[in-house]
């Protein structure tokens, strides 16, 4: 998902370049990155990963690979991703990746069990990709505003407390024995989060239309006028979803605002590209 945002981001940007060979580059450059991110989380929480249903069966939680070999994947491929955005694309874009690896397998992932504050760190390594896509795209000498990054890198940011908390609140039985504390409200899934979940799905609305508004889309054109729509439809329904979680305050409920999230940002991003001016 990460990586899909990032190729979009790219994508997003005036005038640039449509090669398949940069799109690939970009693509396995954020997977690399990504994947030495998940791969320490792994290592570092192999021992909790183990006590969870849902993470028991990960390669290093369930002995077929060794903390050690996994630091090994995760240094090969987050040093092989960096270069590939820095010397490929630009070392802006590298630096980027470099802190979002750091801020994610270092901050993000001890922070879990400290505070829930964790979510909101989180979300910066989360939504780092969006901005990271945006700044591949920059051609020397060419004057690109970093507005339009920093307003897709607001899109992805706010689009995970929703679905997070939603995971948090399907999970919550597995997190809470290992002292994950991940849910907005100290006692777990309460009306509190699941109002917190209806007020980020609101604000989805506002920041996913912004791009009209800063220029990188166009809403003056039909393919301008059916991504607005679709943006709108999409962001209904995951606010639709996030109400009937807080009517009905059950675990199916906050499933379907797991999946419903799944479904809500690629539709956002895929009618913004539509709708690109």
């Amino acid at each position: 998902m990460v990586v899909f945002s990032s190729v979009i981001s790219y994508l997003l940007v005036p005038d640039v370049i449509y090669d398949w060979w940069r799109i690939v580059l970009l693509f396995a450059g954020g997977l690399l990155v990504t994947g030495s991110a998940n791969t320490i989380n792994q290592v570092v929480e192999r021992d909790t990963d183990a006590q969870m249903k849902r993470t028991a069966k990960r390669p290093i939680a369930s002995g077929r690979l060794t903390p050690e070999q996994g630091w090994g994947f995760a240094i090969f491929s987050g040093a092989a991703g960096i270069f590939i955005l820095g010397y490929f694309f630009n070392w802006t874009a590298g630096a980027l990746a470099a802190f979002s690896l750091f801020l994610y397998a270092f901050v993000y992932t001890p922070l879990k069990k400290v505070n829930s504050v964790a979510v909101l760190v989180g979300a910066f390594p989360g939504a780092f990709p969006c901005l990271i896509g945006w700044v591949a795209g920059f051609v020397p000498g060419q004057q690109i505003s970093w507005l339009g990054g920093i307003v897709l890198f607001g899109i992805q940011f706010l689009w995970q407390f929703p679905h997070f908390w939603a995971i948090a609140w399907v999970a919550h039985k597995d997190y809470s024995n290992v002292g994950f504390k991940l849910l907005p409200s100290d006692k777990g899934p309460t009306k509190f989060t699941a109002l917190q979940t209806v007020v980020y799905s609101l604000l989805m609305l506002p920041i996913t239309i912004a791009p009209f508004f800063v220029g990188i889309c166009d809403y003056g054109t039909v393919k301008g006028m059916i991504g607005g729509a679709l943006i709108i439809a999409a962001n209904l329904f995951l606010i639709g979803r996030a109400a009937t979680l807080y009517n009905k305050m059950d675990v199916p409920s906050a499933r379907k605002v797991m999946f419903g999230s799944y479904i809500h940002l690629p539709v956002v991003l895929l009618a913004l590209l539509l709708a690109k001016a």
